[in-house]
């Protein structure tokens, strides 16, 4: 048996969490406000290491070193954000079917988190001076253009 995806949309609006979150008249903020803090969270961790590989801040530090410290809060911030995530899904999954906004997060998050965890943190993590390289530079750039766009498409789903 095939189910087409907004009736699975549907299916997953229906679930327990589903309902209570979007019956309940502080679930959502609250949850909304938590994955606020950990995109915050994960964004200053985001920001230095890229700041750092523009050289544009914390030059005193090599780039290696500073993404070594900073990995753990890149990490919590993304999983909290998942955690988070999920239960706002869950509470409006047939709005999300009809929103480009959430399809634009949804497909930047995965390009994001694949990057920053592959690609980004091999940059950085070859950078053991403090000279700033143009690989170094290209990568940050493509980072925050990355990490910005899911901020935004996040943030549109609201007002679309």
């Amino acid at each position: 048996m095939t189910m087409d995806l907004l009736a699975f949309f549907q299916s997953l609006e229906a679930t327990f969490i589903g309902t209570k979150v979007r019956e309940s008249l502080w679930m959502f903020p609250v949850i909304e406000c938590v994955h606020l803090l950990a995109l915050g969270l994960m964004g200053g961790a985001v920001l230095a290491v890229d700041l750092r590989l523009l050289g544009w801040g914390l030059r005193e530090q090599p780039a290696a070193k500073l993404e070594a410290a900073l990995h753990p809060w890149l990490t919590g911030g993304v999983a909290m954000m998942a955690v988070t995530g999920v239960p706002m899904f869950l509470s409006e999954a047939v709005k999300c079917y009809y929103s480009p906004p959430f399809w634009y997060k949804m497909g930047l998050l995965a390009v994001a988190t694949i990057f920053a965890f592959t690609v980004r943190r091999r940059v950085a993590r070859k950078s053991i001076e403090l000279a700033v390289t143009g690989g170094g530079r290209l990568t940050a750039l493509a980072s925050l253009a990355l990490w910005f766009g899911v901020a935004f498409s996040g943030r549109w789903i609201a007002f679309y």
